[in-house]
Order: structure tokens, then sequence, then C-alpha cells
């Protein structure tokens, strides 16, 4: 698809980019891809917005991934989305049954019509329209006053004791040798609520800024996701996988937090935990890569969020020469960082032992360019919020070891939630 491209300075390149968002915000679809200024590995995503379609993918009961393949073959154009969790059950002979609050679509994606990129010093706009009638368009588009109502209880889909009962029982099934690692996960959910989906957003990368930040309108949906890892990215010829195991809290003081890094660098279990989930993306890129091209290009690494600390591997390959980036996708899918292994009887269990389908939480969300390359996030630090029905979730989870320690884990979960509440919680 042929786009007229424009390029332009606003005076204030900030109310340019919140006037955007409000512009976005009154069509049915748009995505907001937000690297929050934060360096990364294999770089963070792109910095630009897409709005109002072209085009819907239909997907029917078609196989989704050869969905996408025939449109990409056909039409070559930017498709931006997302892949729900449960996509699994189409992948592997899986199913879920677990209560679905906020009613997410299993996977959705849409051609733009409109693409901005906002770069340092410079608006991008690439649309089918007039590029100049559409950053006009936006500057006339008043900025609206925040609004962030949230008038309702956060509840919690399994207590304190049930979480800590049902890690036993995992580690259980670790004992007897049928897994060796799972994330186990749970939901905070409010019901009658009512926020403003942009200020909320806008909010929570203020306290939680992430390389792979996105906001995400599928009409009634929305997704605010403040994600800090990577699922995958293609790239030419090259994928890049970058798993997250091993987390630990900032401190109160520069020498507090040095001591935190060190020891969460140095933590064994944090580092088993971790090289697992490298095995197991190691074996996932594998099924799509050329003999010999699958690496573990860095491992442990430690990377610093305004929350948290985190542990990260990068894992790349070169993908067979003959092979569509959509069956490198579908290979991988879903991330091996939010299931553990091996993979399906680990996802058995989760829909045992989770009372709430995962639903976009542990999806991916992203864009593929027109060149076949693509860039997904891991939907983790997310609220998912359905304006219609008024009801509003977020989930969080670890990952569990025979070496677990089950009120450790719970600490770790609150410690990933904290963020959200504080957002959704203050005035």
């Amino acid at each position: 698809m042929e786009r007229n491209e424009g390029i332009f300075k606003p005076d204030k390149p900030a109310d340019f980019l919140q006037s955007a968002l409000a512009w976005a915000n009154d069509f049915d679809y748009f995505s907001y891809f937000n690297p929050n200024n934060i360096a990364y590995p294999f770089d963070p995503f792109l910095h630009f917005l897409a709005a109002d379609c072209l085009e819907v993918l239909s997907f029917g009961r078609d196989d989704p991934f050869e969905t996408i393949k025939r449109y990409h073959q056909q039409h070559q154009d930017w498709l931006i989305g997302f892949l729900g969790y449960d996509l699994k059950n189409t992948i592997e002979d899986l199913s879920s049954k677990n209560i679905d609050r906020i009613q997410n679509q299993e996977i959705h994606f849409f051609s733009p019509k409109h693409l901005i990129y906002f770069e340092k010093d410079q608006i991008m706009i690439q649309t089918v329209e007039d590029p100049a009638a559409v950053y006009a368009a936006i500057q006339q588009f008043h900025i609206p006053s925040p609004g962030r109502t949230f008038a309702a209880d956060i509840n919690q889909a399994i207590s304190k004791e049930n979480y800590i009962d049902r890690v036993k029982k995992i580690q259980q099934h670790i004992l007897e040798g049928d897994i060796y690692e799972m994330n186990f996960c749970f939901e905070f959910f409010a019901e009658n609520c009512q926020i403003d989906p942009v200020a909320v957003y806008y909010a929570l990368c203020q306290l939680s800024p992430k390389p792979f930040s996105v906001l995400q309108k599928v009409k009634e949906h929305f997704l605010l996701s403040a994600s800090p890892e990577r699922f995958l990215k293609k790239t030419g010829e090259i994928i890049i996988s970058q798993p997250i195991k091993g987390t630990a809290p900032r401190g109160k003081n520069s020498i507090e937090d040095v001591q935190l890094k060190s020891t969460l660098r140095d933590n064994e279990k944090e580092q088993a935990e971790n090289l697992m989930i490298v095995d197991l993306v190691r074996n996932d890129l594998a099924k799509s890569a050329q003999a010999g091209s699958v690496k573990v290009t860095e491992l442990f690494g430690i990377y610093s969020f305004s929350q948290v600390h985190q542990m990260i591997s990068t894992v790349t390959a070169t993908l067979k020469p003959d092979l569509h980036f959509t069956a490198a996708i579908r290979n991988a899918f879903p991330m091996g960082s939010m299931t553990g292994a091996p993979k399906i009887k680990v996802m058995e269990l989760i829909e045992l032992y989770e009372q709430s389908k995962r639903g976009l939480y542990a999806g991916a969300a992203g864009y593929i360019t027109p060149k076949g390359d693509f860039d997904f996030n891991v939907v983790i630090r997310s609220i998912l919020y359905n304006q219609g029905t008024k009801m509003l979730s977020f989930h969080v989870g670890s990952a569990i070891t025979y070496d677990s320690d089950p009120e450790a884990e719970y600490k770790e979960c609150l410690l990933k939630a904290h963020a959200i509440l504080q957002v959704l919680r203050s005035p």
C-alpha cells in the first residue's frame, strides 16, 4: 500500500502527542507504540501511532497464521494487532474454560490508514489521505482534560492462602517429574468501573516507563501495557527473543540498589529459572532456524526499570530461507517465559490451577512491517479494559520451581502489581 508522506515540526511535540492520541481515540482502532526513550538490546519498539483502518483481517475458522500470511503476501502492508494467549488451543490440542471477564478476541490485526512517527524533533506522517490535512486535524484536536475516574473495588481472584496452596500442588507435580517449571498467574479485576484509558495509560508510563509499552484500542476493548519484555522480533533474516525470568525490587538508595542488582545477578535459583526458559526458547527458535544458527547472545543480563530489576537473556537465530515469517511466530507461541517446561504439559496445568482465562494477558501485541519484519512484546504489567461492560482486569505471576518459596513468590507477584495498583488507586 502506497501512502503519502509529510514531515512536520510542531512547536510543542508533547502537546501534539496528546492531541494525536485524543484524535486517534475517536476511531474504532488505534495502537500507540511507546519505547519511553529506553535503550534496549536490539532496540525497543518503534515510536509511532497507527490509527483508523483500511481493513480488519477476518479470521473465522481458518488457521490464523495462514490468514496473516495470505494477507501479507497479497498486500505487503503494515499489520497492527495482537495474539491472545489462548491461540495455544489452535496450535496444540488444548482448551480454555476458565472465566473470561474481559471477552477479548483471541486474535486481531488491522491495516492502518495513518502512521504517525514521533522522531526527535519532527513528526512524520504516512497516510492514504493528505498528510497536511491529517496534521492539521490533529493540531485542531484539543487536548482533553485528564479524567481518571476509578470508582470500584479491586478484587483478587485467588486469595493469598489459595495461592500458596496451589503453588505447593504445582511443586508436587515438579517433584513427581511432570514438569520442571511453571509460570503461575492470578487475576485482579474490578467491576462497574469507569476510566479514561488514555489518561490512565499516561499515568502508567510516568510511573513505570517500559521499552515495549503500548496503548491499543479495538472498539470497546483497550490494552494499556507497560511491558518490559520482548516476545519475538524479526529484522531481515534474524529473529530475536528476550525472555525475562528473575525479578528484584529497586533499592531505597543507590547503595541498596547496587546490592539488590548484585544479589539478583548471583541468585542461583533465579539463574536456574532463567536458564530453563532460555533452553525452551532455543528449542522454539530452532524449529524455524537454519542449522547451527541459534545463539544465546546474552545470558543473565540485569536491566533496571523504575519499579524493578529484571534478569533478561537474549536468544537469536537465522531463519530458514524458505520459511514464512508467520511460521516463526507460530513455532514460538505462546512464549516460554509465560508457560514453562515442558510447554504443553505446563499449559494443561495452567488451565487446571489458574481460575481466570488469560485472554490477551501472556499473549503478544505488536506490528508487522510491509517487508515482513515484526516486533511483538509479551503482554505483562498490563491493564485490560472493556469500556462496554466497564470491566477492568490485570494479571500477575511468577515462575514456580521445586526450590520456590510460596510466600516469596506471592510477594514477587504483588511487587509486579504495585505500579498498576498505584495508578488505579491514585486520585
